[in-house]
C-alpha cells in the first residue's frame, strides 16, 4: 500500500532496473551527507497546543508572488524521462494539477518547450559553465520558452564521486554492457512501458543543458558537457541578474555568508541544499544552518531541500525559517509507478499530512508556525 512518501521507494525498486534505481537513490561516497539530512530533521520534536479551534485551517501559501496549495514543491531531477515515460511532463502536469511548484532540471531529456506547454508555471533550473556567451544563449532560450523563474545550481563546480552509481552499473555517458542489458531485461514492465516507447522517439539527448540540443545519453560528449563548471563565479551570477528579467533563485547554498551574498547580488530567493547528499560527502545538512540563513536572507525568499518525507518534516523546516521546501526522490519514484496520477497522489499524501499536522499542533495557518513549536532533542 502507498500510504506515505517512503512507500514509493521500495515499489520503485521493484519496477526499475538496478542501475536506474541506484542513480536515483544513491549519494556521494559514504552517503554521510544524505544520512545527515534525516538526522538533522529527527533531532527536533514538536510541541502542540490544544483547544485552539482549528476547523478552518489551511496549508496554502504564497511564494515569489504566486499562490500554492501547500508549502512544498517538486525539486529538479535529471534524466527523469529515462525513469518514467515522459517523466518530466508527468511531474510538471501533476504539480499543476495539485497547485505546487515544479522545477525542470537542466539535465533533463525533454525539451523545455514541451514542459512549459504542460505547465506554464514551471521553473527552470540551469547547470551553467562560466562562459558568458553560453549563459547569454541559454537565458535567451529559457526566456523565449516562457519561463518566469530561473534557478542556478551552484554546487556542481566539480563532478562528484558517485561511486555507488558505478557499482550499480550507471554512468554518464550510459555504457551499454551485457550486465546493463540483463538488468534491463529482468524489468519487462519498465522496458515495455518506458524504455521502448522512449526509444521509438529516438535516442534520448540532454535537451536543455545549453541553448542548442545536447549530446545523446550514450555519447562520450555528454560527460564533457557536464564537466566544465569549475570557473563559474559570482560575476556570472551578476551577469545572469542583469540579463534575466524574471525571478532569479540560487540553489546549492549551505553557507549563511553565501545567502547574504546572493541577496546582495539581487537574487529573489535561495534554495539551501547539499544536493541530496549527491555532491560533497559529509556536507552539512541545510537544515542545520537554516536559522542563521534566515537571518541573512532577511526578506528574500528562503527555500530548502534534503531528506523531507513527512508533513512533520515540512513543518519543522518552516518553523526554523524556510518559506518553502522541495522534495525530489519520492516524486520521481511515484512517476515511475504511475506517471502523473501517482505523482499527484504522492503530493496529496504530503499535503494532507501538513494539513492534519497543523490541526494537531493547534495551528490554523502556516503563518502561525514559529520556533516556539520546536524542542531540540
Amino acid at each position: 500500500m502507498l500510504l506515505t512518501l517512503d512507500d514509493f521507494e521500495p515499489a520503485a525498486r521493484r519496477r526499475l532496473p538496478r542501475p536506474l534505481f541506484g542513480y536515483i537513490s544513491g549519494a556521494a561516497e559514504t552517503g554521510t551527507a544524505q544520512k545527515d539530512n534525516r538526522t538533522a530533521l529527527d533531532a527536533w520534536r514538536l510541541v502542540p497546543t490544544v483547544l485552539r479551534g482549528v476547523e478552518g485551517r489551511t496549508a496554502a501559501t504564497t511564494l515569489l508572488g504566486d499562490d500554492y496549495t501547500a508549502p512544498f514543491g517538486i525539486a529538479p531531477m535529471g534524466i527523469s524521462a529515462l525513469m518514467a515515460r515522459d517523466g518530466d511532463i508527468a511531474l510538471a502536469r501533476a504539480a499543476a494539477t495539485v497547485g505546487i511548484p515544479f522545477v525542470l532540471s537542466g539535465s533533463s531529456l525533454t525539451p523545455m518547450e514541451r514542459v512549459i506547454d504542460a505547465n506554464p508555471d514551471s521553473w527552470f533550473q540551469a547547470y551553467l559553465p562560466g562562459e558568458d556567451e553560453r549563459i547569454r544563449a541559454l537565458l535567451t532560450r529559457v526566456r523565449h520558452a516562457g519561463f518566469r523563474t530561473l534557478v542556478l545550481t551552484a554546487d556542481t563546480a566539480v563532478l562528484a564521486n558517485r561511486e555507488n552509481n558505478l557499482r550499480a552499473g550507471f554512468s554518464t555517458p550510459l555504457r551499454i554492457t551485457p550486465r546493463l542489458l540483463w538488468d534491463f531485461a529482468i524489468r519487462p514492465r519498465w522496458v515495455l512501458g518506458t524504455f521502448l516507447p522512449t526509444l521509438m522517439q529516438g535516442m534520448p539527448h540532454f535537451e536543455n543543458s545549453f541553448a542548442t540540443r545536447g549530446a545523446p545519453i550514450i555519447s562520450k560528449q555528454a560527460a564533457r558537457d557536464f564537466g566544465r563548471k569549475d570557473h563559474l563565479s559570482w560575476r556570472h551570477l551578476s551577469l545572469m541578474r542583469d540579463l534575466w528579467p524574471g525571478k532569479l533563485v540560487l540553489k546549492g547554498v549551505v553557507h549563511p555568508d553565501d545567502v547574504a551574498r546572493a541577496r546582495a547580488a539581487g537574487c529573489d530567493g535561495v534554495i539551501l541544499s547539499n544536493h541530496g547528499g549527491r555532491q560533497l560527502d559529509h556536507a552539512i545538512s541545510p537544515l542545520r544552518v537554516l536559522p542563521e540563513a534566515r537571518r541573512q536572507a532577511q526578506d528574500m525568499a528562503l527555500m530548502i531541500d534534503g531528506g523531507i518525507r513527512r508533513g512533520t518534516d515540512v513543518i519543522k523546516a518552516l518553523a526554523l525559517g524556510a518559506d518553502m521546501v522541495f522534495v525530489g526522490r519520492p516524486f520521481l519514484y511515484a512517476a515511475t509507478l504511475g506517471r502523473e496520477p501517482a505523482v499527484a497522489m504522492a503530493a496529496e499524501i504530503l499535503r494532507s499530512e501538513v494539513h492534519r499536522n497543523l490541526g494537531l499542533l493547534g495551528l490554523r495557518s502556516l503563518s502561525e508556525i514559529g520556533p516556539e513549536i520546536l524542542h531540540r532533542v
